[in-house]
């Protein structure tokens, strides 16, 4: 007895700090789509009845507890020998008042959020389609000939623990997928390498994107503002660095959003033609390598032994030009090293070659240009 009342004075001592209840949520997060809505809905009825069934039971056997103690001179039934119609009514009662639970008062409710769910193709306003790559987004917009990727922002030194933690540590991206408020968007998803999952909790939705399939999932957003989620799939070492960011704004606001990144794609295209220097090649490459290579092979090149080869001396670093760049766009089979030729322009992989090859102790001297990436895409 003494132990008992030990644990309960430690388990209220302990709550008494504020510490332990400085991150704790009480209910989901507001929901801003029907889905979420619903999703909440169904949860707060389970969890209604839950509960009344729940304490029921426990009154009750504290109730036969209480009085049917050996103090009071109670002794056990004896069940043996025929069923009494007593027995059969309180072992069938239960079941089927489990069945009335589990296909009416529960299973009507969730049939309607899963039908609502799974209603993609009906008044879409708008396709995004949503690839998931190790370890950052993609998303496209196929009607308007828009794409883009989407990486992890949060500066490295915050990560190292040698700055302090953003207000939006580990959940901020470079470049935000947008939304128009009130519109119905279909969402496709699909991924270039493992199982992906992406995950906005406030829209009440998360679809796996995995290689080979394309799954959908829709939402329809009613609020103005920022939303963020992370892939809740675990895809890797970085798993924990893919964050989702959804800027939800008015029709107008999107459009113009949308409008601007029109001529980013059709600047892709003369980006071909651009001649950089060694200096603004290994710029610009460096930014590359820092949101999509850095986390395999290390800000030093030196990689992680046993996992990802270094670059710092490495024969396709200091190799032939060619191989280096057919490495980046279709990657190594079989090995963490992905394809980035559907994922990264002509000009941010001529880059990110340049600079891993003058970077550290490589010290080639090549500068590779957009042109040169492009005309190795259409040799393939």
């Amino acid at each position: 007895m003494q132990g008992m009342k030990k644990l309960v004075s430690g388990i209220f001592a302990s709550l008494g700090f504020g510490s332990v209840w400085a991150a704790y949520n009480w209910n989901f997060p507001q929901p801003v789509t029907p889905i979420a809505h619903e999703t909440l809905h169904v949860h707060n009825l389970f969890m209604v009845i839950a509960l009344t069934l729940f304490f029921g039971v426990l009154a009750l056997m504290l109730y036969s507890f209480w009085n049917h103690r050996k103090s009071r001179g109670q002794v056990a039934a004896g069940f043996t020998g025929p069923k009494t119609r007593k027995q059969w009514m309180f072992t069938l009662l239960p079941f089927v008042c489990l069945l009335i639970l589990d296909y009416g008062v529960f299973g009507i409710p969730a049939y309607h959020a899963v039908k609502m769910y799974e209603n993609t193709k009906v008044d879409a306003d708008l396709v995004v389609k949503v690839t998931g790559n190790q370890w950052f987004w993609q998303y496209e917009f196929p009607a308007q000939g828009v794409k883009f990727s989407s990486k992890l922002a949060t500066p490295r030194d915050q990560i190292l623990n040698i700055s302090p933690k953003g207000e939006n540590y580990l959940l901020e991206v470079d470049n935000p997928l947008v939304l128009p408020v009130g519109k119905k968007i279909r969402f496709i998803t699909t991924s270039n390498d493992v199982i992906h999952s992406w995950w906005v909790p406030a829209f009440g939705v998360k679809r796996d994107a995995v290689p080979g399939f394309l799954r959908e999932f829709w939402a329809k957003v009613d609020t103005e503002g920022t939303y963020r989620g992370q892939c809740s799939e675990l895809c890797g070492k970085e798993h924990g660095f893919m964050p989702v960011v959804v800027n939800v704004v008015s029709e107008q606001a999107f459009n113009t959003w949308l409008d601007s990144k029109k001529p980013q794609a059709a600047g892709d295209a003369a980006a071909d033609n651009k001649v950089l220097t060694l200096e603004e090649a290994r710029a610009q490459g460096e930014k590359v390598f820092t949101s999509t290579c850095m986390a395999c092979h290390q800000a030093t090149g030196k990689g992680i032994p046993g996992s990802f080869p270094p670059l710092d001396g490495s024969k396709v670093a200091t190799g032939p030009v060619d191989v280096h760049i057919q490495t980046v766009l279709n990657g190594r089979p079989n090995t963490a090293m992905v394809a980035f030729g559907k994922t990264l322009s002509n000009s941010d992989i001529a880059a990110v070659v340049t600079y891993e090859r003058n970077a550290w102790g490589n010290k080639t001297g090549d500068v590779v240009q957009a042109a040169k990436v492009a005309e190795l895409k259409k040799a393939q």
